[in-house]
């Protein structure tokens, strides 16, 4: 058995819960994939026309930064996520008895970074579309909403369904966490006693 490897062996009610949360977990990362690509989209293509006088002014994700950086955090949340469904299924397919702790520290720690990022892209996000609706007298910056209605409402959905991805990848992250410290629980796992287990 190779360092930092813990052979786990489970009671049958144990063995229900691991495969519960397991399929849990696949559901929520097959979720967040979903939901990210699709907010991705509906940003992306998203895009309104009006004619002010004789100029033509386009609305586009790329005249807000909050917006872009929305874009990149779900493109790389739906790709991350996608990785980690694979992974669920070949993991549940080989029904593997050992789990690395080098590969439960690294799962743990991109579910945290992925969490981190969406909130982060979210909330600049909300808080450029409430500028975008209520303006900011203080900095002189206009109200864009009353003119780019289309253009608003449809970017607040895709920020919506940003959120339900990141709701996804907050649980993903917290099974995760649940998954990698219960590994240094002494009464979470039962070692084989004829098993040397290195440290």
């Amino acid at each position: 058995m190779s360092p930092g490897n813990v052979a786990v062996f489970h009671g049958g009610k144990m063995k229900l819960i691991d495969r519960r949360l397991k399929l849990t977990e696949l559901l929520l990362r097959c979720s967040a994939t979903l939901l990210a690509l699709l907010a991705l989209i509906l940003i992306v293509t998203n895009t309104q026309v009006k004619q002010i006088f004789t100029i033509e002014k386009r609305a586009k994700y790329t005249d807000m930064k909050a917006l872009v950086f929305l874009v990149v955090a779900n493109g790389i949340a739906a790709a991350y996520s996608l990785l980690q469904s694979v992974r669920c299924v070949v993991g549940s397919m080989k029904g593997s008895v050992l789990l690395d702790k080098s590969l439960a520290w690294a799962i743990f720690l991109g579910d945290q970074a992925m969490a981190y990022i969406s909130v982060a892209a979210i909330a600049a996000s909300a808080e450029s579309g409430l500028i975008g609706i209520r303006g900011e007298e203080k900095l002189q910056w206009m109200k864009l909403c009353n003119m780019f209605g289309k253009f608003c409402n449809r970017s607040a959905g895709g920020t919506a369904t940003a959120l339900l991805a990141s709701v996804a990848l907050v649980f993903v992250s917290c099974i995760s966490a649940f998954s990698l410290f219960r590994l240094y629980g002494g009464g979470a796992t039962q070692r084989h006693p004829n098993l040397s287990v290195t440290k």
